[in-house]
């Protein structure tokens, strides 16, 4: 007999299982189907938190080698265990996945490990089918979510092999600190994991078919950071048309059009990513994909079919985790309530590199090319005392509010901890705040937090400290 259901979240990733534990909390009786052992989808398991753990490791290894003696502290013989450093990396995505686990089985949502798969609607609701590793079970759900998440984009005429050539995952777990290593794409994904490995010994180059780094980003934010890039080690390179990386022998070569071949030991290729909706059976319940495999839905995060929702990198907008994660919240309200929200103008991005990198709103080019009078105030982290004393004084916080009615509309840092700073830009901006607003919070000093406030106020040329 098929088991009945108000919700059924098909996958567990940030958006899924957050999904899964609202709709619980709201009443519903929910399943989470995931065909992996592990909860928490690629972000937890291989992506953002593997990836943030060898980000700090990484960091704290350079600051013991080259920065500790500026503070007085004498470090002698300091080298690198890359098997320790994994295993901490991997002991805290063991530790958050079990947690995931234990969130689920305490809202009461049941879990099904296996791959899900839509069936045509029966009269008592959708119908999935789970398939596990020796059995499957066929499920009925009043409503369906979407949250499968997405995986890392192909790129034409690079085969990945899973080892030598190959994306984030294998570059997440290295068995060595390759001499040199060539990155294709600088995107979150390589800018993060390229720092982490130059940082440990290797010669890293960084190919962007764009013609400047973080092309998605405030065009300042991308000339500054890749000034600092450079600095640090990395080789940049710029309106790089790759279009092809092998294994030869004991090396890889990657070819590019108008380049010499580059000979290198590892090769990670992060052009992006691709939604993952393969063996959905969406065609069996009449729900099309758009030209890039994205799942079209409404303002709602309905699809074409009543009762089915999608959420996360399955549809359009940034593929972010902690936006999955609203979706997730807004459609589980939706069903619980008949009422969701998500404000996608107030949602942050951060790039995790040192210094790190985060942005919400929109760049002055986005705002130029709409036609909306803006004006901008900039302030430095060089002019403020908090980040002269952590020794972190590169970057800026830039804030972009309209030209009439002074309401922020982006906000753009690089610099020290900005990851944590954007939180007060995003909060502002959700409750419609103007640049005049901000400069009139009262900010403790001394903190980093004053740098946004010196911005604010520079929006209005009256910064008190530059």
């Amino acid at each position: 007999m098929d088991a009945l259901f108000d919700v059924a979240v098909i996958g567990a990733g940030p958006g899924g299982y957050v999904a899964a534990i609202r709709c619980a909390q709201l009443g519903l009786r929910t399943v989470c189907i995931e065909k992996e052992p592990a909860l928490g989808g690629t972000c937890l398991r291989v992506g953002c938190i593997p990836s943030k753990a060898l980000l700090e490791s990484s960091e704290r290894y350079v600051e013991a080698r080259k920065h500790l003696a500026e503070h007085g502290v004498q470090v002698q013989g300091v080298s690198l265990d890359l098997e320790r450093l994994l295993e901490r990396k991997d002991k805290i995505v063991k530790g958050l996945t079990d947690g995931v686990a234990h969130l689920l089985k305490k809202n009461g949502v049941e879990r099904l490990e296996g791959h899900g798969c839509l069936l045509p609607r029966a009269e008592d609701g959708h119908r999935i089918e789970v398939r596990g590793s020796d059995s499957a079970q066929v499920i009925t759900a009043t409503n369906v979510i979407i949250a499968t998440g997405s995986k890392v984009a192909d790129l034409a005429g690079v085969e990945r092999c899973g080892d030598r050539i190959g994306g984030s995952t294998e570059a997440l777990a290295y068995d060595a600190v390759p001499e040199r290593l060539v990155v294709i794409g600088a995107g979150v994904i390589g800018l993060e994991l390229g720092s982490v490995w130059a940082r440990l010994g290797s010669n890293v180059t960084v190919l962007e078919y764009s013609e400047r780094c973080l092309p998605m980003m405030d065009a300042a934010i991308g000339k500054r950071a890749a000034k600092i890039f450079k600095r640090q080690g990395l080789t940049l390179k710029f309106g790089v048309r790759v279009t092809g990386a092998r294994v030869d022998g004991d090396h890889c070569v990657v070819e590019a059009e108008g380049q010499e071949p580059i000979s290198c030991d590892r090769v990670l290729v992060a052009v992006g990513r691709a939604p993952y909706t393969e063996g959905l059976g969406l065609d069996q319940v009449g729900i099309e994909t758009d030209e890039r495999g994205r799942i079209p839905v409404d303002a709602h995060l309905e699809t074409s079919i009543p009762g089915v929702f999608a959420i996360g990198d399955v549809v359009q907008g940034a593929m972010l985790a902690h936006k999955a994660e609203e979706e997730g919240v807004a459609v589980a309200e939706r069903i619980g309530t008949g009422w969701g929200h998500v404000n996608y103008d107030a949602i942050p991005n951060v790039i995790y590199t040192d210094p790190e990198i985060a942005t919400v709103g929109k760049t002055a080019e986005e705002l130029e090319a709409a036609g909306v009078p803006f004006k901008e105030g900039s302030f430095p982290f060089m002019a403020n005392g908090r980040a002269r004393a952590l020794g972190q004084t590169e970057g800026f916080v830039k804030i972009l509010a309209h030209g009439e009615t002074d309401r922020v509309l982006g906000v753009h840092m690089i610099g020290p901890r900005v990851g944590e700073l954007i939180v007060e830009a995003s909060m502002a901006m959700s409750f419609g705040a103007s640049s005049e607003d901000i400069a009139r919070v009262c900010h403790a000093h001394p903190t980093l937090h004053e740098v946004v406030k010196e911005a604010a106020l520079a929006v209005d040329g009256r910064a008190l400290h530059m």
